[in-house]
């Protein structure tokens, strides 16, 4: 749990951004570190330089105005208190005269020259020589020691890795922090769609009063939202109207028909023609109804009938009810149904789906089909399979069968609306059960892949509510929608 919430911290557009700054920001303390690390050895190199240049002009001021001798003394003198300066200064014959360097540089110019560090055993000193030529033959070497140069490059070195490592760190910290900061305000947003896909329109995404740019999205989205409401209300109401204006003339209309063939008297023509017209006029009252349940299924409305129920149970009542007609059709029903699973959802809405399933495949099978009716569980998923060895349905459509009114070429001659399929969707979309549609080879497999199951209310909280937990279908089963 822990690194599956980390992985996602870090893969947030917060903590991205936090590591394209610190990114940045190493790079531009790199940057700026080299400019002050070359503006600092250069100006050490030129004083360095500058100290050296000094020194050689100055005992050769002192060899033309004092001679050779106060020269040689001069050296001898500036090696015991020169401090970091040495110095070489041989004879025309390159003989040691004074200094206190080991050996004369075979080249004039300047030069670097490692030598060991009489101060410290097993330690090499490092020096930056000047070698020029004096007057009468004599050759002197001056140098001065990059010690200090060498400190400074460390010392800048270290402190340079050292300031990365803490631009990285507390970059990738502020990161962290703003993925956290940004993740709440993303679930917030998540959690009201999440809400208002369950059913409740009311919810809004709630604001902080920063202002910021996620108050101004969720501002914008909560008018969004008040919009679509609206749109919903007035359409449901527009719907509502039509069914009612539309349903009462045509309850009138069948009322009708109805006395009118029982004063048909004998006339068998003009009964004919009545039976056929009241036929119709149920058959769209019918397709009315199912409008309107599938409607206010698919608008997310239906949730306040959600209880924890016995799917089991209500498999069982469901297949036996639908036992006594398949078998006087001669197509018996086989029933596999593990016992004691619940799940949460509507009893009422998943009786119908079931309900709408079985139907659909004794309408659509030829006599002395075989149906199947399965629940099981995998692990913690539900899976339900609605199976018959009918005629099937081609694998191009398929994914047709859902929609409303879609009818195969074959079952036009079948009494139906073909608004049963459309309702079982809808009540699996309310439901988050995944529908799936195979060819069973032969006949036609109808998979139902039920969602997590939740754990409220818990079945020792109906124990002790005096429920049972196996209780039975509280209510009666709706007739079927006929389907295609």
């Amino acid at each position: 749990m822990f690194f599956a919430r980390l992985f996602r911290l870090l893969r947030t557009t917060g903590f991205g951004l936090g590591l394209l700054y610190a990114t940045l920001f190493a790079t531009s303390a790199v940057i700026l570190g080299c400019i002050v690390y070359w503006t600092v050895q250069s100006l050490m190199d030129q004083q360095l330089s500058t100290r050296i240049d000094w020194e050689v002009r100055v005992l050769k001021d002192e060899l033309r105005s004092e001679g050779a001798d106060e020269l040689i003394r001069g050296v001898q003198k500036r090696t015991t208190y020169a401090g970091n300066l040495e110095y070489f200064l041989a004879d025309a014959h390159g003989f040691k005269l004074a200094g206190n360097l080991p050996s004369m540089p075979s080249t004039l110019g300047w030069s670097d020259l490692d030598i060991p560090d009489e101060g410290h055993a097993n330690q090499i000193k490092y020096l930056r020589l000047e070698t020029v030529d004096l007057d009468n033959g004599f050759r002197l070497a001056v140098g001065d020691d990059l010690g200090s140069k060498n400190d400074i490059r460390r010392a800048f070195f270290d402190a340079l890795v050292w300031a990365i490592l803490a631009f990285l760190v507390l970059t990738l910290a502020g990161g962290l922090l703003l993925s956290t900061l940004f993740l709440r305000r993303v679930n917030a947003i998540v959690q009201t769609v999440e809400t208002i896909i369950e059913g409740n329109l009311d919810s809004r995404v709630p604001l902080r009063g920063t202002d910021d740019h996620f108050d101004r999205l969720s501002v914008s989205l909560n008018r969004m939202l008040n919009r679509i409401q609206l749109l919903m209300e007035s359409l449901s109401q527009v719907s509502n109207d039509i069914a009612h204006a539309l349903r009462t003339p045509l309850g009138r209309l069948q009322q009708k028909l109805e006395m009118a063939r029982l004063n048909a008297g004998e006339n068998p023509k003009c009964k004919k023609t009545i039976d056929g017209a009241v036929d119709e006029t149920e058959n769209i009252l019918d397709t009315f109804s199912a409008l309107l349940r599938i409607a206010q299924i698919e608008s997310g409305t239906r949730t306040a009938g959600f209880r924890e129920l016995d799917l089991s149970n209500l498999f069982e009542t469901v297949s036996g009810a639908y036992s006594a007609a398949a078998e006087d059709q001669g197509k018996p029903i086989t029933v596999e149904i593990s016992s004691s699973l619940e799940y949460w959802g509507d009893p009422d809405l998943l009786a119908e789906m079931l309900a709408n399933l079985i139907d659909n495949a004794l309408r659509h099978t030829p006599p002395e089909a075989r149906i199947e009716v399965s629940l099981t569980q995998t692990d913690s998923q539900l899976i339900a399979i609605v199976a018959d060895d009918g005629p099937g349905v081609p694998q191009t459509e398929r994914d047709r069968i859902f929609r409303r009114f879609y009818r195969l070429e074959h079952s036009f001659r079948t009494p139906g609306n073909g608004l049963g399929l459309s309702l079982v969707a809808a009540v699996a979309e309310l439901h988050s059960i995944k529908l799936s549609v195979d060819d069973n080879a032969p006949g036609l497999r109808v998979t139902m892949k039920f969602g997590p199951i939740l754990p409220e209310p818990r079945t020792e909280t109906r124990r002790a509510r005096g429920e049972s937990p196996n209780r039975v279908l509280d209510a009666p089963l709706s007739a079927p929608v006929r389907s295609t």
